[in-house]
């Protein structure tokens, strides 16, 4: 993974870098929004300009026409400003809302590439935060951060300038107190970016325990745990606030001396413009221009250092945001990609001296594993829990890949497939189905988009749904909540298992797809499963008995390698592993101790 890391000093360089691109297709509304920029600027600049002759109207000449003549000009002149303002405004604004909905949208398209692994140290409920809040930071700075500090720098630059061609000294005394704010904010906007990257993790980590506890709202209602759920969110709100205040006060002081040092500058010109007014060498009205400019010197300085501040806050939420878009998917598509075989091909799923660990300090979850699956096999893995089956039957999708060794479909090895086809060949039913905060026809549809609406009914017939469907008040336009939870387990269950019969995949991996239900459901579930087992390749993670006895084979697992292979019958003559296990259940009508 390519990330920069916090605190290196090239990290503002490389969060340009990865804007720049994003802005080049607005290249036009930029360019006007530029000049509507420029032209409100050097209006502002020459505001002081023409209120130096009003003074001089009104002081030194005595002169109402040329008064009046004047005020109109600035009303006119201020209603050209406001249109531009207008412009800019609304052309940044209107850029910076596409480029954000760009950013996202890219954000959790990639995120959709990462593989489990990347999810297992990971919180949804952080990267949720990464996408609404960090991102809606990085809005505030391309709408409005942006052309205020193009707009200071023109203020500044311009006012400096004409400070210059009006009277040296006094641009000198103005000028004098611009090394100690850059100094003052190169200073704070570190320590203030530390600050705020510390508060948004903070934030995204209060973020995750709101999630998991709506996500779990029943257990933590049954085990009466709001108080506990209520205390671990607030602690976390806590700190976060903790670190946001440590931020306010570091803001507060570093506004502070800004503005006195600014402002203080604006004291010293104007004692120095009043002694130059006594002695004759300049009148009211140009000590008047002079004093507006040094206002604006001191305030664009005073801008700009806010909005450094503001900059180095930002790049906290950047670094977040940017780091996850460089982050590589640990499972890539192929560079040279061959297409699978076709059905006619001999050959089936074939593991071959295969090898995982999901971390290399980690100990190995599979060991020299030699497994051939023939096509149209019904083979159930058995096992004690962290034997290695789930992981076996993951690396077929490639969810994850081998550490070490290959494994091949009809003859072609997974990774040089492409991950669409792999992937559309495959159909999991895991232990609990989860389903979409949707309808049931679109959970349904889910397995293929364009099935029409006959499709879908005919899925839902054959895994037995379609009777309970049309129960329901509202039938396939029910919606079943977050998760599915309107819906019994093995409703669930049968629509999951309706999406993949609509899916109609060449390998079905059935992850103990019955063992958290009741008789009726299993019963239920069981012969939808059969239906859509027939003439299938298929891999069952198994539970209970009915299911292995149906099966081709048995592979019985044990600390990542096959322990004993055959069909049920024989395995229960051979009295090994296999045949304890099935007494056990004999003794347990629940089934426990099949896993």
């Amino acid at each position: 993974m390519n990330t920069p890391r916090e605190g290196r000093s090239h990290f503002s360089l490389f969060a340009v870098r990865q804007l720049l691109p994003r802005l080049r297709p607005y290249r036009p509304a930029l360019s006007i929004a530029a000049i509507a920029l420029v032209i409100s600027a050097a209006i502002g600049l020459a505001f002081p300009l023409i209120v130096r002759h009003m003074m001089d109207a009104a002081f030194e000449n005595r002169d109402a026409a040329a008064l009046n003549s004047i005020a109109i000009l600035l009303l006119v002149i201020f209603a050209a400003q406001a249109v531009f303002n207008f412009v800019q405004v609304y052309l940044l604004s209107a850029t910076a809302e596409k480029v954000v909905a760009g950013l996202r949208t890219q954000l959790f398209a990639h995120l959709l590439t990462l593989s489990p692994g990347f999810y297992a140290e990971r919180s949804s409920g952080e990267l949720t935060s990464r996408l609404a809040s960090d991102c809606s930071t990085l809005q505030i700075v391309l709408s409005h951060q942006m052309a205020e500090f193009l707009r200071q720098i023109l203020y500044l630059v311009g006012a400096l300038t004409l400070l210059a061609i009006l009277h040296t000294d006094l641009m000198v005394t103005t000028i004098a107190v611009a090394p100690i704010v850059v100094l003052s904010a190169y200073g704070f906007g570190s320590i203030l970016r530390g600050k705020s990257t510390q508060v948004q993790d903070e934030l995204a980590r209060s973020n995750a325990a709101a999630e998991e506890a709506f996500t779990q709202i029943p257990i933590v209602q049954s085990f009466t745990r709001e108080g506990w759920e209520e205390q671990r969110y607030g602690s976390r709100i806590a700190s976060a606030l903790r670190i946001a205040i440590q931020r306010a006060l570091v803001r507060g002081m570093f506004f502070g001396i800004i503005t006195f040092i600014a402002f203080g500058g604006i004291v010293v010109v104007l004692w120095k413009g009043g002694l130059l007014v006594l002695e004759g060498q300049i009148t009211a009205g140009e000590l008047v221009s002079f004093l507006l400019y040094a206002v604006s010197v001191a305030a664009a300085i005073t801008a700009l250092a806010s909005l450094y501040s503001g900059y180095q806050e930002a790049m906290g939420a950047a670094q977040r945001v940017f780091e996850l878009l460089e982050t590589d998917p640990a499972i890539k598509e192929p560079r040279h990609s061959e297409a699978l075989p076709p059905a006619s091909d001999p050959g089936g799923l074939v593991f071959q001296d295969v090898w995982f660990r999901y971390g290399p300090d980690e100990p190995w979850v599979l060991r020299s594993l030699e497994l051939e699956i023939r096509p149209g096999e019904i083979v159930a893995l058995v096992g004690s829990s962290g034997a290695g089956k789930s992981t076996l039957a993951a690396l077929v999708p490639r969810f994850w890949d081998p550490t070490q060794g290959v494994i091949t479909l009809r003859g072609a090895d997974l990774r040089r497939l492409p991950l669409i086809e792999l992937r559309t060949a495959v159909g999991i039913v895991p232990q609990e189905p989860l389903l979409f905060a949707d309808t049931i026809y679109e959970n349904i549809a889910y397995g293929r988009p364009e099935a029409t609406p006959d499709d879908v009914m005919k899925a839902a017939r054959f895994a037995h749904a379609h009777e309970f469907i049309q129960d329901l008040s509202a039938g396939y336009e029910t919606m079943v909540g977050e998760r599915g939870i309107r819906l019994s387990g093995g409703q669930r269950q049968r629509i999951a298992i309706a999406r993949i019969f609509l899916k109609q995949p060449e390998i079905l991996i059935l992850d103990e797809a019955t063992s958290s239900l009741d008789t009726e459901s299993e019963a239920l579930v069981e012969e939808a499963l059969q239906t859509v087992m027939q003439e299938r390749t298929t891999m069952i993670i198994a539970h209970r008995l009915k299911t292995v006895q149906r099966a081709d084979r048995v592979l019985v697992i044990d600390d990542g390698r096959i322990l004993e292979e055959g069909t049920h019958a024989d395995l229960v003559a051979e009295g090994g592993m296999y045949a304890r296990l099935y007494r056990g259940q004999l003794l347990d009508p629940d089934g426990s101790s099949v896993t």
